[in-house]
């Protein structure tokens, strides 16, 4: 089964990018296949949280966030609205923006 995932850019009139990803697909996976810049010096091991993404649309088809990816957070002082891409799985259609695309 494959969902879409659209990245949205915060910036008015850029263009979105959208990708039809596997059930299972990490965001940080999708953002690297679409092409897109994403933050990141653990390489997708949930420790430098430095891939935090804003879910707009979707989210509750999202697991909720695991306990180390909380602790990661927590430790990096990352928003608690953010989600970090490494960690979050694709399980549904969604929407997601990062700052900086």
């Amino acid at each position: 089964m494959t969902f879409t995932v659209r990245f949205r850019s915060p910036r008015e009139g850029a263009p979105a990018h959208s990708l039809e990803v596997p059930a299972g697909t990490t965001l940080l996976e999708a953002a690297r296949q679409a092409g897109l810049p994403i933050a990141r010096a653990c390489d997708g091991g949930g420790l430098c949280a430095r891939c935090g993404l804003e879910v707009l649309g979707g989210g509750e088809a999202l697991a909720p966030p695991a306990p180390a990816e909380q602790q990661a957070k927590q430790r990096n002082r990352v928003p608690a609205a953010l989600r970090l891409a490494c960690q979050v799985e694709v399980s549904g259609p969604l929407e997601v923006t990062a700052g900086y695309w």
